[in-house]
């Protein structure tokens, strides 16, 4: 059966779609992100939420049940991928706002924020930091199909130094108030990852420097020492999980490197050193290069610091200029939001900022599909789009090599084989 949409936006009930077992799609165009080329009238079989076949349509014989999706003018692409989301945050609410959310409210915020970002187009996100583990409540409500959403990997609680930049330092000394994910020492850094592990992280996520969002933190200063940083990576390869620093500083970005951890988060200040390490290491950098547009544009109106305002104003510039050297050097690099501190759905936007700032569309394309499986181990069945692997499937109308700001409409939303979105 062929499926037509109209003008307005066809949104597809997400819990009905799983009776269709072969969905066959075809389009104007496939883009191979591996080698960026584009191959014509491109025919995909999918079966069981894995595409089982691809070719020309007079090459492959359609089966008889097969559900059809064609999109003609479209140029088809794997779902992206951002690795480094809060998806129960609300990007209204920062600061002092933050104290009168609850756990349960941020789950459900969670909820809301799941479906915009995959409607958006990113069917798999990495989210780097969750109090209560309202992150793996979510992972695993999208997985039994309670709530439509992206395939998740979840750090659980960030792990940081009292009074660091992963506590609550908003609190008076009255309160008493620790975050959940702070521990001092290698020891206790031991005990807090096998407590994330127990209640279901996907990955570790710690905090290796100060930074813009915290109270009374120095943006660059280094909070864990080496000795603390060997333990935490020791401690979390041991048991077969991926660790993401974040890390502003050059000091804490070189000694979280040397540490072993797979992904630096934010890496604003980058010397030549820092840069050298990060690719004689095979470290991926993920760099959140358009969150300080929104920060300083709408950020004082959701309760951002003035505090926090003022290290952004300094950060923001130095970020832009470190990304581009480090695409310059050919660092590993992954597409990585911060969605959460802007608005969850707009993650696309950054593509292209990433254009803007040194990569070309293929590099900022690769950063978002291919390089982003690779760091979550998920190559095999994810970021491409290949016989065997996972259909997940985005379309746009027209080449993204030629225009990278099309990825911030996406028009179609397949993942594991189900239709959530189409559009003329």
């Amino acid at each position: 059966m062929k499926i037509r949409t109209g003008i307005a936006l066809l949104s597809i009930c997400w819990a009905t779609l799983t009776q269709a077992e072969t969905l066959v799609v075809t389009a104007d165009a496939l883009l191979d992100v591996k080698s960026g080329k584009r191959f014509s009238s491109p025919l995909l079989v999918i079966e069981d939420g894995v595409i089982q076949r691809i070719g020309m349509g007079k090459d492959i014989a359609i089966p008889d049940n097969a559900r059809r999706l064609d999109l003609p003018g479209h140029t088809l692409l794997p779902g992206l991928m951002d690795m480094h989301v809060h998806l129960t945050m609300d990007a209204t609410l920062h600061g002092y706002k933050r104290l009168a959310v609850s756990v349960p409210r941020a789950t459900i915020t969670g909820v809301k924020h799941a479906k915009a970002t995959l409607m958006a187009g990113f069917t798999t996100v990495r989210n780097v930091g969750a109090g209560g583990f309202s992150d793996v409540a979510l992972r695993n409500a999208i997985n039994a199909g309670d709530v439509p959403g992206p395939r998740l990997f979840v750090s659980g609680p960030a792990l940081g130094v009292t009074g660091g930049h992963c506590d609550n330092n908003l609190l008076t000394y009255d309160h008493q108030v620790t975050s959940e994910g702070v521990a001092d020492g290698p020891w206790a850094i031991r005990e807090k990852i096998r407590r994330n592990i127990k209640y279901g992280a996907d990955l570790i996520k710690f905090c290796a420097t100060g930074g813009v969002l915290s109270k009374g933190t120095k943006v660059g200063a280094q909070q864990y020492s080496q000795e603390e940083m060997n333990a935490l990576v020791e401690e979390a390869h041991m048991r077969g999980l991926t660790v993401a620093a974040h890390a502003h500083g050059n000091s804490g970005v070189k000694a979280a490197i040397r540490a072993g951890v797979d992904s630096v988060e934010h890496a604003s200040f980058l010397d030549d050193e820092a840069i050298a390490l990060a690719k004689q290491h095979g470290t991926y950098l993920s760099m959140d290069i358009y969150t300080t547009e929104y920060i300083l544009g709408e950020g004082e109106k959701a309760g951002i610091l003035e505090e926090s305002l003022a290290k952004e104003r300094v950060v923001g510039k130095t970020q832009r200029d470190s990304f581009h050297k480090a695409v310059d050097a050919g660092v590993n690099m992954v597409f990585g939001s911060d969605a959460g501190v802007y608005p969850h759905g707009d993650n696309g936007k950054q593509l292209s900022r990433m254009v803007q700032f040194g990569m070309t569309p293929l590099q900022a394309l690769q950063a978002s599909t291919i390089n982003a499986a690779t760091l979550l181990g998920q190559e095999k069945s994810l970021g491409s789009l290949e016989v065997g692997k996972m259909a997940d499937i985005i379309s746009v109308k027209g080449d993204p090599l030629q225009d990278i700001s099309l990825l911030e409409n996406v028009n179609t939303v397949i993942k594991d084989g189900k239709i959530y979105k189409s559009m003329p």
